[in-house]
Order: structure tokens, then sequence, then C-alpha cells
């Protein structure tokens, strides 16, 4: 059973008995909102272009955050904890219950086989808690791109949560130097570095040699060079 459904599941248990027929939907596909008795929120038509938007493009940056803002308020909002009605909510608790709506309508999208920005929103949320499981979704995001583009967001999410390791890990068994966006190349040399694995940095920067547009890597390679050497040197000092 996937989160959405068990999140359906979880509302409807904990609704009133006179409330469940109201709450009742007829099923759903990928890219559309779910359709229900009850009034549809005030910003439902911006809701619907947005998933349908994301059905053409399931990788439309740009739509899947609108929706994922729209989704997260809405979790928030409407969050009461048993036993808590009329009560303030703590703020962890809004925290978790927007972050399970993101985690519902990421996993919904990346049921596309082309969808791979969705993936890497999943890794984002399970990084901390399932590492691995993050890991495979960043490895399936790459292998479903053959732009790159999937590849740099995972590189750098990695890097921004302090794991520099498995970024290299992701980056070696998927980065193809040759066609993949010369950013891909720029987060794999500063993670070897941040790493302190100044020779695997090197060789990422020499294999930036192999793009075809070296007019971008040209200032690309020198600011890396100066990042490496700069490394060098304050390990050497210490």
């Amino acid at each position: 059973m996937g989160i959405l459904d068990w999140l359906r599941r979880k509302v409807y248990a904990s609704a009133p008995p006179s409330l469940k027929p109201a709450l009742r939907t007829v099923g759903t596909r990928a890219g559309l909102r779910p359709r229900s008795t009850l009034r549809p929120p005030v910003d439902a038509a911006r809701e619907d272009r947005l998933r349908l938007r994301l059905h053409d493009d399931p990788n439309d940056e740009q739509a899947f955050d609108e929706l994922a803002e729209i989704v997260r308020r809405r979790a928030a909002e409407g969050h009461v904890p048993e036993g808590r009605l009329g009560q303030p909510v703590p703020p962890a608790d809004l925290e978790r219950a927007a972050n399970d709506a993101v985690w519902a309508l990421a996993e919904e999208m990346a049921g596309n086989p082309r969808a791979w920005h969705p993936l890497v929103e999943l890794a984002r949320l399970s990084i901390r808690d399932d590492r691995e499981g993050a890991l495979r979704r960043l490895g399936t995001a790459a292998e479903r791109d053959p732009s790159g583009r999937a590849l740099v967001e995972g590189l750098a999410m990695l890097r921004e949560v302090g794991l520099p390791d498995e970024a290299l890990g992701l980056g070696v068994g998927h980065w193809r130097p040759r066609e993949h966006d010369v950013e891909a190349g720029r987060h794999l040399v500063q993670a070897a570095v941040e790493a302190g694995r100044m020779g695997e940095a090197r060789r990422h920067l020499d294999a930036l040699g192999l793009h075809p547009d070296q007019g971008r890597v040209a200032p690309l390679r020198a600011e890396l060079e100066r990042e490496i050497n700069m490394a060098e040197r304050k390990r050497t000092s210490t």
C-alpha cells in the first residue's frame, strides 16, 4: 500500500461516522486530483492546472514545487492530532504532516517512468532515516535522465547534507562526462575535495576535458583547480 493510500485510510479511520461517507473518493490516477464529494478547496483550479502540467512533464520542477507548497499548506492547516482539538499543534507535528503530504505527492508522480525529479524529492525527504533507500532513488533518477540534470540535483543534495562520499559513489556509477551537464563534474570534483580524496578530485577534473563544450569547461576547470590547490595547501599546513 502506498503512502497516499495509507494517509487516506488514516484520515478516514479517524473521522467521525457522520463524515465518513463524504470522505470516500472514487479513485484517481497520477496527475489528477482525487475526486471527492467534499467542497473543493479555493485553490482547486490551480492545483488541477499544476497536476496537468506534471502529467505532461513529471519533471517540471516549478510545477512540482508549486503543487508541493499547496499540499504542504493544506496538510499543516488540516492537521489536528487526536485529542488535541482546539489546542495549538506543535510545529514539529505540522512539519511532519506537511512532509507526509509532499511524500505522497512525489510518490504518486514518481510512478511515471519518465519521472526523475519526484525521485530526487523522495530521496531528499528520506535521506536522514533511510539512506540506502534514498541512494537507490537517486540512482534510479539518474538512470531515467540522459541529460544529467537528475545527477546534478542528486549530487548537490548529498553534498548539502554532508555526504560527499555517497555523492562520489553516485557520480562514479552514473556520470558520463561527454554527455552530461558540466555541473555534474563540478559537484564530483567538489565532493572529492570535501571527502579529502585529492587524487580522485584531479581525475574527475581531467575527465571534464572530454566534454564537447570546452568554452564552458575552461573557466570551470580553472576555478576547480584553484579549489583543489587551496585544499591541498590547507592539508599540508595542518
